[in-house]
């Protein structure tokens, strides 16, 4: 497969991914002033439901990344190649970058429409619960670890075949149902990237955690997933 296909394709899913699940919270978590929105469960979902559709749609082309810390983390795990993860990393920002502006295109029709957070990630006063830094960066480093070591399991070459795209979303959809209220969730660099540029907010200030933290989660969790499957895999 050549990297031209490989890079559309990671483009593609990211830009799913930031348009569904993201705009899922921009534009339906809460529906004018009756509150019958989707909530955090709704988002959730639409979250894990872009993974899986997309990780079925293109990920027998690229892998089916579409976050810079699963690239990081599956080249922690052998699974990937070093030399593909700064343009797959690329890929993926433009990705959810485009994603990002044609959600703020599409809001910005409604009338009255301000920006705010944008569904935004942060902590402190930017955080949906208003939890600190700390508790921001511990459940990011945590969750994509966790995520990561679900990819690796379920892609494992003595997993049942054909439903890792169904445990990775599921797993997602969790991650998500658990840290909304934290950090809103980013467990993906490229997805905090593609929206905190057109929040109103103090976003992009904070960006820089949303790249650490789960990258960091990821190659540890990339590191575990290779330990935990090194048997099965031989």
């Amino acid at each position: 497969m050549s990297l031209t296909r490989k890079l559309a394709a990671e483009f593609i899913g990211t830009f799913v991914l930031v348009l569904g699940g993201c705009g899922s919270a921009v534009l339906a978590a809460k529906f004018g002033e009756t509150n019958l929105g989707i909530a955090f469960a709704g988002v959730s979902l639409a979250f894990g439901l872009t993974v899986l559709t997309m990780a079925y749609a293109v990920g027998h082309i690229s892998g089916g990344h579409f976050n810079p810390a699963v690239t990081l983390g599956l080249v922690a795990a052998g699974r990937a190649s070093p030399l593909d993860a700064g343009p797959y990393i690329l890929a993926q920002v433009v990705g959810a970058i485009a994603a990002g502006g044609v959600l703020f295109f599409i809001a910005s029709g409604q009338a009255g429409f301000v920006a705010g957070g944008f569904a935004s990630n942060g902590f402190g006063d930017l955080s949906p619960g208003k939890y600190s830094m700390v508790s921001a960066a511990v459940i990011e480093f945590v969750l994509t670890a966790v995520f990561l070591v679900v990819i690796v399991g379920s892609t494992s070459a003595k997993a049942p075949a054909g439903f890792a795209p169904i445990a990775i979303g599921l797993a997602l959809t969790l991650i998500h149902l658990i840290s909304i209220p934290v950090t809103n969730t980013s467990v993906n660099p490229a997805r905090s990237t593609g929206v905190a540029i057109f929040a109103d907010t103090a976003a992009l200030s904070q960006l820089w955690l949303f790249w650490i933290a789960p990258i960091a989660g990821g190659v540890v969790g990339g590191f575990i997933g290779r330990l935990l499957n090194a048997e099965k895999d031989e």
